[in-house]
């Protein structure tokens, strides 16, 4: 991949944290980052082979992961949560525990990993919070409405925080992908993602590696310079605000 037109303002070597990037979406953004020239810890709910493990959802678990962090890195340039649960249940059928474990992680984890690095990327006048939401948060999905309201709270959360933080130049913004071919849709029934290809207009669900650039984006300077609160959404045509 060629990033030379993506280069931060003092060249690559930013400090970037990715949650979830042990696997998915999170992995193919970390190892874009890490062709790009900058260090990289990834956090993932089990930790080996440098990644730091966290439960997203649990304030005392990431509080420590940031700890560990910021041994490694110093201060933190850039936040990726990528981290996510995703479970498929009517609501009719759908028990609280479900709901409340796909809220946990999708939503309330992006608020305890936002909280644990705003205070400082405002202090130093620069960073960059990237959260992955989906474009489920803008159209909803069948049997998926704990996920699909998890993420909308996800765009939400970055446009309040993104107004919050903008004036220190913390740039806060979303990417919102369509469906991708990851570990994280195994668990949706073949019943729901034959529907769901059929209507794509590019026919496919996408792949990690064509989301990742789109994080490379919203951290470069000065190509990322100006989205504030925006939702990017590659997404296979799925969505077309």
């Amino acid at each position: 991949m060629n990033t030379s037109a993506l280069s931060y303002p003092e060249g690559a070597g930013r400090a970037v944290v990715v949650t979830g990037g042990a696997s998915g979406i999170g992995a193919a953004i970390a190892a874009a980052f890490t062709d790009n020239g900058d260090r990289v810890v990834v956090m993932d709910r089990v930790s080996g082979n440098g990644t730091i493990g966290v439960d997203v959802a649990d304030e005392a678990s990431v509080q420590a992961a940031f700890v560990e962090a910021r041994e490694r890195l110093g201060s933190i340039d850039v936040l990726v949560n990528s981290a996510g649960l995703l479970t498929e249940s009517p609501l009719e059928s759908m028990s609280l525990d479900k709901w409340n474990e796909t809220i946990a992680v999708d939503l309330t984890g992006v608020f305890l990993c936002c909280r644990e690095v705003v205070g400082e990327m405002r202090q130093q006048k620069w960073g960059r919070i990237i959260n992955i939401a989906s474009q489920l948060a803008i159209k909803g999905g069948v049997g998926l409405s704990h996920y699909s309201a998890a993420k909308a709270g996800v765009v939400g959360l970055s446009k309040a925080l993104a107004l919050e933080m903008a004036a220190d130049n913390v740039l806060v913004n979303c990417i919102a992908p369509g469906p991708i071919d990851t570990p994280l849709v195994e668990g949706i029934s073949e019943s729901w993602k034959a529907a769901k290809r059929a209507e794509l207009p590019l026919g496919r669900f996408g792949t990690a590696a064509e989301v990742a650039p789109a994080a490379l984006l919203l951290a470069s300077d000065p190509g990322g310079n100006l989205f504030v609160g925006q939702t990017l959404g590659p997404n296979s045509g799925d969505v077309m605000p």
